[in-house]
C-alpha cells in the first residue's frame, strides 16, 4: 500500500517541499512548491509565515510521514541560527498534526539520490527528475526537499525495523 510522505528543506527565506508517494521501492511525484518568507519582515512573522505555509501543505497533502534535513553549521553563526528556527517550525508543523519526522544528514540525503555525499545541486536535480519523471518541482529548495523525501523512502524500513 502507497504512503505519502513529505519532504521539507527549510530555510527561513526559502523552505523547500515535497511530495511523495511510496508503494516499496516504486515512487511517484505527488506535489512540490517552496514556501518563502520576505527578509523585511521581523524574524517572528517570517517564522509565522513558514509555519503557516507548511501547515496549509500538511493539510492538502495528507502525508503519513515527513521528513526533514538536518542542519549543517556554517562559519556564520547569525546565518546558522536563523537557519535552526527555520528548521524548529519544520519540524513543529508536521509534528502539531500529529506525523513521525524523520531527519537527515545533507551528506546521507546526497549519497542516497545520487550516489555521492558531495554531490551539487544540478546533480541532485537531474535524479530527482530520473527518479520521478514527472516531477515538475521549480525551485533548487523543491527538488531538494523531493530529494529528502525519496531519502526517508529508502531509509525507513531499516528505520521500522530498529524500533
Amino acid at each position: 500500500m502507497a504512503i505519502t510522505i513529505l519532504g521539507i528543506d527549510p530555510g527561513l527565506r526559502s523552505t523547500g517541499w515535497g511530495a511523495i508517494a511510496a508503494d516499496g521501492s516504486r515512487l511517484s511525484f505527488v506535489a512540490a512548491g517552496t514556501i518563502s518568507s520576505a527578509a523585511s519582515d521581523p524574524l517572528a512573522e517570517r517564522l509565522a509565515a513558514l509555519y503557516r505555509g507548511l501547515s496549509a501543505v500538511l493539510e492538502a497533502i495528507a502525508p503519513q510521514e515527513t521528513a526533514v534535513e538536518q542542519t549543517f553549521v556554517s562559519r556564520d553563526g547569525a546565518a546558522t541560527l536563523k537557519l535552526g528556527q527555520a528548521r524548529g517550525i519544520a519540524l513543529l508543523a508536521p509534528s502539531m498534526c500529529g506525523l513521525p519526522v524523520a531527519e537527515y544528514a545533507p551528506n546521507l540525503v546526497k549519497k542516497t539520490v545520487v550516489g555521492a555525499g558531495h554531490a551539487d545541486k544540478h546533480q541532485i536535480r537531474h535524479m530527482v527528475k530520473m527518479l520521478l519523471p514527472r516531477a515538475d518541482a521549480t525551485t533548487e529548495h523543491a527538488f531538494d526537499a523531493l530529494a529528502i523525501a525519496i531519502c526517508h523512502a529508502s531509509h525507513r524500513r531499516s528505520l521500522e525495523r530498529a524500533a
